[in-house]
């Protein structure tokens, strides 16, 4: 699945359509506060210290859409050999649909293109049988957690990466476009076919 700017279509273009994008910009993750805020801090009456832990500005974000509205979103964490899926959140009248299984797909794919082959996760107890859908499984060391008043069970999804994997052999403009974009040519992408300048060079030759 392409990660666009521009929101996917993952069923019929109408107002029940499941649509899937990264966040972007600051306006993105407001989208993003919003919807989490809605499910964790009104529903689940987590703490906002807890909710917001200080690391939504070094993650990529997932939003869901039914039809036009922000429906759901998740966070995805890049570790040395595994990345972390977390945070997934449906706003409660959406429950009904199939976005949660939309938005946990998309990074799973998301994470295959990047080359990962783990996935590691902390689901709440009630939820171990909605991650083994895609082939997660307890992490097998028993180790209790508990946090934000909820028991969680550590799970690990393995995976290959796609035949696409982003990698040292790949395009080195595919590398610099922008996260999830990886598919289209970019603005550095077009800046290739200007001239070569060296404008450090010809600023020393005017000191000297």
């Amino acid at each position: 699945m392409q990660m666009h700017g521009t929101r996917i279509p993952l069923a019929k273009p109408d107002s029940r359509a499941i649509t899937v994008r990264l966040a972007r910009d600051p306006s993105d993750l407001m989208l993003v506060t919003a919807i989490r805020s809605a499910v964790y801090l009104a529903e689940q009456d987590c703490p906002f210290d807890e909710e917001f832990d200080g690391n939504d500005m070094v993650a990529a974000h997932f939003i869901g859409y039914i039809g036009n509205e922000p429906a759901g979103c998740l966070r995805v964490r890049f570790f040395g050999d595994f990345a972390k899926v977390e945070r997934l959140a449906v706003r409660h009248q959406y429950r009904r649909s199939r976005l949660s299984f939309k938005l946990v797909q998309a990074s799973i794919d998301f994470v295959k293109r990047k080359g990962f082959r783990k996935i590691y996760g902390q689901a709440q107890d009630r939820l171990v049988d909605f991650w083994a859908h895609f082939g997660a499984k307890p992490l097998g060391h028993n180790r209790k957690i508990t946090f934000s008043d909820f028991s969680y069970t550590e799970m690990l999804l393995e995976i290959e990466p796609g035949p696409d994997a982003i990698t040292l052999d790949s395009d080195p403009y595919v590398i610099i476009r922008p996260e999830g974009d990886w598919d289209r040519p970019g603005v550095l992408d077009a800046s290739a076919g200007r001239s070569v300048t060296s404008p450090l060079r010809d600023l020393a030759l005017a000191d000297r």
